[in-house]
């Protein structure tokens, strides 16, 4: 893990096509401003995890994989 300092209207850019931007500090809170191509999803960190776990439980896990492969037999 990288980790910079940045202050108030500082910002980082990442890939050339991000750019993560300070816009506000009160006491342990920051606000971050994040700038990218709609190509790129921007998430919470939260809510990513909650994606990936509904795509595992829509994907049926090994049950369908079982399914899959007797159908190729």
């Amino acid at each position: 893990m990288l980790a910079l300092s940045r202050k108030v209207n500082e910002s980082i850019i990442i890939d050339n096509q991000v750019e993560v931007t300070v816009l506000e500090v009160k006491g342990d809170q920051v606000k971050i401003g994040i700038k990218a191509p709609k190509s790129i999803p921007v998430y919470r960190k939260e809510i990513y995890l909650q994606i990936q776990e509904e795509n595992k439980e829509a994907a049926g896990g090994q049950e369908n994989l079982d399914t899959l492969k007797k159908l190729f037999q």
